[in-house]
């Protein structure tokens, strides 16, 4: 897998998609929520990624609320992986939002 030097404006892209995809989760907006939680997903991603799990979800013939909530967590697991990445003096300007790095500490 290539790596990528991770950039503040890499990590505050994937937060914005993910908190656009929470509120449009929140919202019942499934559809909107998947495609915000694929953009997160998508920033530096190895390849083939995320066609893994579209095939997995699509054998499993899950409920479209059940696919945004697996692509959430798929974001979320791939934003505290990017966040990771960044040194000290990077995450200090990064706006980390709290209740995500509460969440980020148990994993």
């Amino acid at each position: 897998m290539e790596q990528f030097a991770i950039t503040v404006e890499d990590v505050r892209e994937a937060q914005d998609s993910f908190k656009a995809g929470m509120t449009q989760h929140e919202g019942k907006e499934f559809q909107e929520a998947i495609e915000s939680f694929k953009k997160t997903s998508s920033i530096h991603a190895p390849e083939g990624h995320l066609e893994e799990l579209q095939k997995k979800l699509r054998a499993g013939k899950f409920k479209l609320q059940q696919e945004s909530i697996a692509y959430m967590g798929c974001a979320a697991v791939h934003l505290s992986h990017l966040v990771q990445q960044l040194d000290e003096d990077q995450k200090e300007q990064v706006p980390v939002d709290s209740q995500l790095t509460e969440v980020f500490k148990g994993w």
